[in-house]
């Protein structure tokens, strides 16, 4: 054979290699090029110069002590949950995403993993045993760690101390809980005393057509039958038309009109915290961030935190980076850094939950010099902040009931078609919430065949 034919050969037998995989070790990495790593998520709750762009502030100003070349951009995308995953999915699935890193909802994650366009993390070097195990599990996706969770999110009750003593109601620390029923009787008592400013119903929660409906449908159905699940581990489809019917009689309780605010079917978080704050209603299902807002207007006398009767859906948002990135592995490691125990007690401090224990249980500090602007600063420079804190200036009720909360939270579907799920469901449920709503069982039928088309065995 000639020389030619002898080279062309060898080049369509490297070809045949790198399109089948071969059995040949695979091939290194290719370097990373330096410059800015872009990292798209949502909002920050914490506010303009947020804790996020804090953090990243800060390992930029080491990158540029290193002389590393590197710098990280945060880029916060617009809209909804719902648009912002649109966007994201848009510009991954184009190629034409200059995005490194993504901040992704924790349901998303496996949606983007088996799309391919997130890549595989180093599972022994990015989560470990300091990790909530509840929101590790949010990061992984078959056999593989596809994120590093970033902050977390859970279902609270808040209430109105204030509008409880009005009552004359005698107990009003709830912060070691209660349950539906003793939920219930709390908010007739306090109907018998109707004149109560601006009070109209007991509690209020987010049931929109939209993530919101979803989450409060997964706690119902979660508190009504124990141990359940719509989906199985593999994504696919895995409730009954029984399961499904105990469901709906728990949602159907849970927003019943002697109960819930009538506004709560068409309010979104923004709206349902405006009703509470405003007095509407003395209790209120929402996230941690609102401890921080809350207290902006409410005194630890007027206003109280527990954990939500029955099962409280676990939220928040994993970091992972994108399969197209050119600087994959410096994107890596700033993961590491926004993740790591410091960067969580900043995050914590700031309001959001955070991802590992250590953060709540031990003397971890947060790296970011204390003198520089923070939310918690107005623009006068009085410090604005008037959430409690505890002697290690943690939020007050962080250990005792947002970490035990975190543990205790049920996932929401994990599968890749968690939007047509989401989709689906919220859909489903709009007749429960309407004028003249079906039975039990008739919605049950229905919401599983629907299922069934969405979730495909």
């Amino acid at each position: 054979m000639g020389r030619r034919r002898r080279l062309l050969a060898a080049a369509l037998l490297l070809a045949v290699t790198a399109c089948t995989g071969g059995s040949t070790t695979p091939a290194a990495p290719s370097p990373d090029v330096a410059g800015d790593i872009v990292v798209a998520g949502g909002r920050d709750v914490t506010g303009q110069n947020g804790i996020r762009q804090q953090l990243i502030d800060d390992w930029n100003e080491r990158e540029k002590k290193a002389n590393s070349g590197y710098r990280a951009r945060l880029v916060e995308l617009p809209g909804s949950a719902d648009e912002q995953r649109s966007q994201l999915l848009g510009a991954l699935q184009s190629g034409s995403s200059v995005y490194d890193v993504v901040n992704l909802d924790v349901t998303w994650v496996p949606e983007f993993a088996a799309a391919g366009l997130i890549r595989p993390l180093p599972r022994d070097d990015v989560l470990d045993s300091d990790h909530i195990e509840s929101v590790a599990e949010t990061a992984r996706w078959g056999d593989e760690v596809y994120a590093v969770p970033f902050n977390s999110d859970v279902g609270l009750l808040y209430y109105r101390r204030d509008l409880l003593e009005a009552a004359g109601v005698q107990q009003t620390d709830l912060s070691a809980g209660l349950d539906r029923g003793q939920l219930e009787d709390l908010i007739e008592e306090i109907d018998e005393h109707p004149a109560v400013g601006a009070y109209q119903k007991g509690w209020t929660t987010q049931l929109a057509p939209y993530e919101g409906r979803t989450v409060n449908g997964v706690e119902a159905f979660a508190s009504a039958t124990e141990g359940f699940h719509f989906t199985g581990p593999d994504g696919h489809y895995d409730a009954d038309v029984g399961q499904l019917t105990d469901g709906i009689a728990e949602l159907r309780r849970r927003t019943a009109s002697p109960y819930t605010l009538q506004d709560a079917v068409h309010s979104d978080e923004a709206d349902s915290l405006s009703d509470f704050a405003d007095g509407r209603t003395a209790f209120l299902r929402h996230w941690p961030y609102a401890y921080r807002t809350l207290h902006q207007s409410f005194t630890e006398g007027q206003l109280g935190v527990a954990p939500l009767p029955g099962r409280a859906v676990l939220g928040g948002q994993n970091l992972a980076v994108t399969e197209g990135s050119q600087r994959a592995l410096k994107a890596t490691e700033l993961i590491r850094y926004l993740t790591s125990p410091g960067s969580e007690r900043c995050l914590l401090d700031a309001g959001f939950a955070a991802t590992r224990t250590s953060a709540y249980t031990q003397d971890i500090r947060c790296p970011l010099d204390p003198a520089a602007p923070s939310p918690s600063t107005s623009p006068t420079g009085e410090r604005a902040d008037r959430m409690p804190r505890d002697d290690e200036g943690r939020p007050r009720y962080a250990r005792t009931i947002l970490l035990p909360a975190l543990q205790e939270a049920v996932q929401r579907p994990r599968t890749p078609l968690y939007g047509a799920f989401t989709q689906t469901f919220t859909a489903q449920l709009g007749p429960l919430l309407g004028d003249s709503p079906p039975g039990d069982a008739e919605l049950a039928a229905a919401l599983d065949a629907a299922l069934k088309k969405a979730l495909p065995d």
